[in-house]
């Protein structure tokens, strides 16, 4: 069946992540993790439109993991994945519990979760060999985590299309990272995807990030370039206009050494 037009869409600026940070080769082993939301759902419909349509020049495995959350139910998705013809694996392990025991009440359970959640996949994918592994993250999540890291943390990072792991054996790849949530929401509503509601952080009302969420969405009010512009910002830094030590050696920095520069430059 021919795409829709929203489909087309996500699967170009999906192209585009792909193409610009060369996250796909020919032959690779390539983890998609399906986490059962929309953002997830959608980076597997897509992905494996690309897959047959480079006559299966990669392999593709989906990965989901039941983390025990109180009322998790996949038979649904399962039905999906079946009708779709994707080789995939299902595997339980109980996170909700220790998460829970661990975080003191009022405290943001993301962290933890994520890091539980981020051993239990890089282990799986090292055991079956896959040298790719695929995650959701989308536009506006590099956008969030960004002003984020900034806001709470003073630092400047954010989550990067393309990442080798601690132990140099996977390469985490966010084939989403030029795509809109908006899209993925009008998209997951178009394709009905079967989507499983998490429990645990989506109690969590005053998260840190729904704010840092809704402070974006306010300002593009005002300007509609503000979200672009920010994700623009990820690829164009400028040490030296910066104040990092590191990245630029003020203490040597005279008049002579930026002529030297320049002349370098020229």
């Amino acid at each position: 069946m021919r795409p829709s037009r929203l489909g087309r869409k996500i699967q170009h600026y999906m192209e585009k992540g792909i193409n610009v940070f060369n996250m796909i080769a020919k032959g690779d082993k390539v983890l998609v993790c399906l986490s059962g939301g929309k953002d997830s759902f959608a980076m597997t419909h897509i992905l494996r439109r690309m897959w047959i349509e480079s006559n299966k020049s990669f392999d593709l495995k989906v990965f989901t993991l039941d983390q025990g959350q109180p009322g998790w139910c996949d038979d649904q998705l399962k039905g999906w994945l079946e009708t779709q013809g994707l080789d995939y694996e299902i595997l339980s392990e109980n996170t909700y519990k220790i998460v829970i025991d661990k975080v003191d009440e009022g405290k943001t359970y993301c962290s933890l979760c994520s890091r539980l959640r981020r051993g239990i996949i890089y282990n799986y994918a090292e055991v079956h060999g896959f040298n790719k592994i695929a995650l959701g993250h989308h536009r506006d999540d590099l956008i969030v985590t960004l002003l984020m890291s900034i806001f709470y943390n003073g630092q400047i990072q954010s989550m990067p299309p393309k990442l080798l792991s601690d132990s140099k054996k996977h390469v985490v790849i966010r084939p989403m990272c030029y795509v809109q949530e908006k899209d993925l929401v009008a998209y997951a509503e178009e394709q009905k995807f079967p989507i499983i509601p998490c429990n645990l952080c989506g109690s969590q009302a005053n998260l840190k990030r729904a704010r840092t969420k809704k402070l974006v969405e306010w300002l593009a009010q005002e300007n509609p370039k503000i979200p672009s512009n920010i994700l623009h910002a990820l690829s164009s830094v400028k040490p030296s206009q910066l104040m990092d030590k590191k990245l630029w050696d003020f203490e040597a920095l005279t008049v002579a050494l930026a002529e030297d520069v320049i002349s370098e430059l020229v």
